[in-house]
């Protein structure tokens, strides 16, 4: 069960009449004497960075379930380097609906407390709050599935002196009780938050500027019924624009090692690379000459050896207004980068001591190490690690960089991961008791999960797939832990998930149509989930056999029997091959497509509607003629290719589960070396063209361990 948390004196409050406006920032200060304990217990809505004279300490809080807030505690007396320290929280309340935060009326509900005694707690005594002025309010979405970038205007005298000086003072609001919900201690293990510096500085150019016929134009651009942000009239900086005028020069080689100071000069730009694609907090100072702007531009890869702000739907970056004085940054979210360009307009501009506080789960959990010889094998361990942590932090990621989401399925591989390093499921556990917390989803159908959560679905939008894979994890986790309890407390989520289901099944038992977006993997794969779709129903007969075995149903796991016979005599193909789909013609009958993926063969193995014994042939085929090496061998191009997931994972872990250990050795090289050379992560797909860290690509881990390779 979740563990209530209660405050001693605290209560939530916020900003009179402010509570819902989309993207502002307040910063709750505290002058705390050197102690030898001061915890801080804090949560908020939305997010919140703790800094300790004007020094981060962490970033929060662990996300959680609509109506609940996990609760976050931290000791500071390790920051507290002054005899007296003042100590802040920045807290940003986002009102949108999106991927990785919920949309709730913002609060912060904080306290310090010293030896049993109470020194400050919001809405009782002692917390000033100050309007957070200096980050701009009316700015487009980072992207699709994140909130708001981060854009600031530094020309007012003293940018966040009041955050980083005991005794200063910014612009006061008042107060007042703000709307909450139900505490829960956070569980989880905390990010340690290690210092990561860039590695060096490789090149440089000159940045002139030109109006352009069109400009980056993504979807989170424009409000929607369904998608909430501000207009494009309404935006005090469209940074996309803004960004999208610069015109950068053909870098100019550079080999600057162990950086403290960049100088720019105006109208320059640097590039930097931290050697790893890292996730983190941003601090850094900035010393302008004179009126300008600074544009922090972020990405994970090298694009015809520039570095765009854009590739991945996004805006990868922070723009500063600045004018003659130096002032001391901290970001207010976490962001992901091998590579970031410093670009000074207007003025000269030198950025000293920049850093990445590292947000990751801890290190200190894991209590693996590699033990193999072989140097490919371990850089491919290390990056999935860097993985892992990067999208393990509160929830189980997809990736920390365009969305920060808790995808499913996607944390059914990375479940695996958490256990092989830390023999717990702790993170497992909090991540599936999110989606049973709320009474129910407001844009879902009765018993349908959210595809993602914690996360606003309000265009109705949900994966019918993905729920299935909540139930195959939660199988997994009981076979981890043995927690009864849970999965008790998760019987009638299941039971109604399953009756949503019901409702699509034809005379074959088969899913027919089912609703919303159907997915199975991001390939050709995916243009054949349409009417019944055999690696949906081959997934609905394991989900069958998953809850047959947790709550002792038989007639389930007969169901799931029936389902698995009737693939076998439908889909199978004279080829050998199963075909992906069927559709009803003019008279009603069930008729295949005739198109047959990768993909979809791994899925009649990966649930057993397949296997080795009962389907030789076709088995001998996909383990010696498929794989990373088939198109350059031309061996069936008549079959649709797999991409990494799902279908080279499913691939993977077959070779794994039936004993093909120098297989299974020879494709992990060969599906994930390239990744690890480039970025130091593993990508969600086999090109670069998207995310290059993403969660479930750290499963990895899970292979390399049963191949011995760790201990």
């Amino acid at each position: 069960m979740s563990i209530p948390y209660n405050f001693k004196a605290a209560i939530p409050v916020w900003e009179e009449g402010t509570t819902k406006q989309m993207n502002r920032s307040l910063s709750f200060c505290y002058d705390l004497n050197k102690t030898s304990s001061a915890v801080l217990a804090l949560t908020a809505s939305s997010s919140f960075v703790i800094l300790v004279n004007g020094n981060f300490v962490a970033h929060g809080p662990a996300r959680c379930a609509h109506g609940f807030f996990r609760v976050d505690e931290y000791e500071l007396a390790p920051y507290l380097t002054e005899e007296i320290n003042r100590v802040t929280i920045r807290v940003v309340g986002y009102n949108v609906n999106s991927y990785c935060y919920l949309n709730q009326p913002s609060f912060l509900v904080a306290e310090i407390i010293s030896n049993g005694e109470v020194l400050a707690a919001t809405g009782v005594s002692n917390f000033e709050c100050f309007a957070t002025d200096e980050r701009i309010i009316k700015t487009q979405r980072f992207s699709f599935q994140r909130t708001f970038v981060e854009a600031y205007n530094f020309t007012k005298a003293s940018p966040f002196e009041y955050e980083q000086k005991c005794g200063t003072v910014g612009a006061k609001v008042s107060i007042a009780p703000a709307q909450a919900g139900n505490f829960i201690a956070r569980e989880i293990p905390y990010s340690s938050n290690e210092v990561l510096l860039p590695q060096s500085a490789f090149q440089c150019g000159t940045v002139s500027y030109s109006e352009k016929e069109k400009y980056y134009n993504g979807r989170e651009l424009t409000p929607k019924a369904d998608f909430i942000t501000y207009k494009l009239d309404e935006l005090e900086v469209a940074t996309f624009r803004e960004a999208g005028k610069l015109d950068f020069s053909t870098p100019s080689p550079l080999s600057i090692l162990n950086i403290d100071e960049i100088a720019l000069k105006s109208d320059s730009y640097v590039d930097l690379d931290w050697g790893v694609n890292y996730s983190g907090i941003y601090a850094f100072t900035i010393e302008a000459e004179g009126d300008g702007e600074l544009f922090v531009i972020f990405d994970e890869i090298l694009s015809d050896n520039q570095i765009y702000a854009n590739r991945l739907g996004a805006s990868q970056l922070i723009h500063f207004k600045l004018q003659k004085g130096i002032c001391n940054f901290v970001s207010a979210e976490p962001y992901v980068m091998r590579y970031t360009r410093l670009v000074a307009k207007g003025t000269d501009i030198t950025v000293k001591n920049l850093r990445l506080y590292h947000i990751a789960f801890p290190y200190a959990e894991i209590k693996t190490k590699f033990i193999g010889n072989d140097e490919r094998m371990e850089k491919i361990y290390s990056a999935a690690i860097e993985t892992f942590r990067a999208n393990a932090v509160d929830i189980y990621m997809d990736c920390p960089s365009r969305e920060r989401a808790g995808w499913l399925c996607d944390s059914f591989f990375t479940s695996r991961v958490e256990f092989a390093l830390t023999g717990k499921a702790t993170l497992e556990k909090c991540f599936l008791e999110n989606f049973i917390l709320p009474e129910r989803f407001e844009f879902l159908p009765e018993g349908m999960l959210p595809m993602c959560y914690p996360a606003d679905h309000n265009d109705k939008t949900f994966i019918p797939n993905w729920a299935m894979w909540y139930v195959l994890e939660l199988r997994e986790y009981f076979h981890r832990t043995s927690d009864a309890e849970f999965i008790e407390r998760a019987k009638p989520r299941m039971y109604a998930l399953l009756n949503y289901f019901k409702h699509f099944e034809n005379e074959y038992s088969l899913l027919e149509n089912l609703e919303s977006w159907i997915f199975v993997e991001w390939s050709r794969c995916n243009s054949l989930v349409r009417d019944v779709s055999f690696p949906s129903n081959m997934v609905y007969s394991e989900v069958l056999n998953a809850m047959a075995e947790l709550y002792g149903d038989a007639s389930l796991a007969q169901k799931a029997q029936l389902i698995k016979e009737n693939i076998n005599k439908l889909a199978m193909t004279p080829s050998g091959f199963y075909c992906d789909n069927a559709i009803r013609n003019e008279a009603g009958e069930l008729v295949l497509s005739g198109e047959r993926t990768e993909a979809c063969q791994y899925y009649a193995f990966f649930t057993n509607v397949a296997t080795p014994t009962n389907n030789p042939e076709l088995w001998k085929i996909l383990v010696n003629d498929f794989g990373y090496a088939r198109a350059e061998k031309g061996l069936y191009p008549e079959i649709w290719p797999a991409n990494a997931f799902i279908g080279n994972y499913l691939r993977l872990d077959l070779l794994n589960r039936y004993g093909y250990k120098e297989e299974l050795y020879d494709n992990i090289k060969g599906y994930f070396y390239y990744m690890a050379e480039r970025t130091g992560t593993l990508w969600e797909n086999v090109g670069a063209e998207a995310s290059c860290n993403h969660g479930f690509a750290s499963h990895v881990i899970y292979w390399q361990k049963a191949l011995g390779l760790l201990a």
